[in-house]
């Protein structure tokens, strides 16, 4: 007799379980097995042909009987796959033939072109990216720079998957110009390309702040592949290497240097006065500098960049503290900018970035945009989930289907440190108004912050299990006030137990 099964709907981040129990943890975001609700009826087990298997962490595709033990792009054991069936039909959301442009090939563009195929069979879709390669997982070039990935590993999708779904796929292709009025947009090379629905995700650009000396050879950011094994291939030669920036991206490149090249000195330069300021407090991040110290790196915070000195290329940096570092490699990860250019140009309202509604439309009907380019109520994201969940909207919008993007809170992780770090909306208490409870022992320290009864921020350092479901917890607006009134425990707050 087969066995009956049930589908389970993870309540954090939607992802659908099939089994006759839910699972104990949630195999994309690590909700516990509280988090899951019933999602569809009882059904029979059905045994269905297997042509591959899906990640379900970063979505990589394996061909193959069985899943790889490990996620060549993320890590991800096998337990973290699924089953791909032969065919999946898409669904048509409407009779008309639509041509979806889609300018950016980041994982808005990818995650744009592929909801728009499976909401529309019949759509027309062609994928712009400006670089000369298959598009690729941008958030692991740190890893690519510690070893931890190769550039094998890097692409989102072979390039069999863009002709499997009929999606066009020009690479090399800058777009110059763009004249919502007549539905054309033109490339440097001068072809002209006519659209129905106009998605732009063009992303972002890294910000170089105004230094004497910073166009020199040897300095550099990292934003894509060619930047990553330029750094690679530098720090090879290289006698000494600074970073400026000591928040996300700048620690990891930190990383990564000291991993590629061990013998390399590496120093982080921070204008705040601790590592991460936007998202972790002092305590937190007293805890990290530690840690980044541990590894070799040496660090220089309260004081920024005044000159970059050298003939043709950097040899050392002057700071604004008055101290002198060698540096032969100078790396800027000082945050980024969006490429709005396009959308200026063309006449779509833009403040920081290119200004969308709910359903990532523009200032003009039938144009959109997503990722790190749009700005959604006044916020501009800048994360890769929150790029992945905004391509998927403009996607689905783009085909015909009625879809909207009501945010997220803004959340953060750190990779190639070797450190469990979360850390998710407000860090700091606000006013009076705000109850902050802590947990502060031997490797672990969590922060939590309640504003009237509610969680509106946490930092997880050192044991993250728990951050699906505070993330769940601040979503939800959940109500903790019954819970503070008398001596709130954190371990028992973090099993969210009124």
């Amino acid at each position: 007799m087969s066995e009956i099964i049930k589908e389970w709907r993870c309540s954090v981040c939607g992802y659908i379980h099939k089994g006759a129990t839910p699972p104990t943890q949630c195999v994309v975001c690590g909700a516990p097995e509280d988090a899951f609700e019933a999602f569809g009826g009882d059904q029979p087990e059905k045994k269905e042909k297997v042509s591959g298997w899906k990640c379900l962490v970063c979505h990589y595709n394996h061909k193959g009987d069985t899943p790889p033990s490990n996620c060549p792009i993320c890590g991800a054991g096998a337990k973290k796959f699924e089953p791909l069936s032969p065919s999946e039909p898409s669904k048509t959301t409407d009779s008309i033939k639509r041509r979806i442009l889609i300018v950016g090939a980041g994982i808005a563009g990818v995650s744009a072109a592929e909801a728009a195929r499976k909401e529309s069979s019949s759509a027309e879709i062609v994928l712009l990216s400006k670089e000369d390669h298959l598009p690729y997982y941008r958030l692991n070039l740190t890893r690519l720079l510690a070893g931890e990935v190769d550039v094998a590993s890097l692409p989102i999708h072979p390039e069999s998957w863009y002709t499997d779904n009929r999606i066009e796929l020009i690479l090399n292709a800058e777009v110059v110009e763009c004249r919502p009025a007549a539905r054309v947009i033109q490339l440097r090379d001068g072809q002209r390309l006519d659209y129905d629905k106009l998605i732009i995700t063009a992303g972002a650009h890294p910000f170089i702040p105004p230094v004497p000396g910073a166009q020199k050879n040897g300095v550099t950011t990292i934003r894509t592949k060619d930047h990553a094994q330029m750094i690679l291939e530098s720090a090879a030669t290289s006698t000494s290497a600074v970073v400026i920036g000591g928040g996300i991206l700048g620690l990891e490149v930190a990383a990564g240097l000291i991993k590629a090249s061990p013998d390399l000195p590496v120093t982080v330069v921070e204008g705040f006065e601790y590592l991460m300021p936007r998202q972790l407090n002092r305590k937190a991040s007293t805890r990290l500098m530690a840690h980044v110290k541990s590894l070799g790196i040496t660090l220089e915070t309260g004081t920024s960049v005044k000159e970059i000195e050298g003939d043709e290329r950097a040899a050392r940096i002057v700071l604004s503290n008055g101290k002198t570092l060698d540096a032969d490699l100078v790396i800027f990860a000082a945050g980024v900018r969006p490429n709005s250019y396009l959308a200026r140009t063309s006449g779509l309202n833009v403040n920081q970035g290119i200004i969308v509604n709910d359903f990532m439309e523009t200032s003009v009907e039938g144009i959109y945009a997503a990722g790190d380019t749009a700005e959604h109520r006044g916020v501009l994201y800048g994360l890769w989930n929150a790029a992945m969940y905004q391509g998927a909207i403009a996607g689905m919008n783009a085909a015909g289907k009625k879809a909207g993007f009501g945010g997220i809170p803004r959340s953060n992780t750190i990779k190639v440190l070797g450190v469990d770090l979360f850390s998710i909306g407000s860090i700091e208490a606000c006013d009076g108004s705000c109850t902050v409870i802590e947990k502060d022992q031997d490797d672990v320290y969590i922060n939590l912050i309640f504003r009237d009864g509610h969680l509106e921020g946490a930092i997880l350092y050192g044991d993250t299990t728990t951050s699906a479901v505070v993330k769940k917890a601040i979503e939800e607006k959940r109500d903790f006030s019954r819970a503070l009134e008398g001596s709130p425990i954190v371990d028992s707050l973090l099993e969210f137990k009124e």
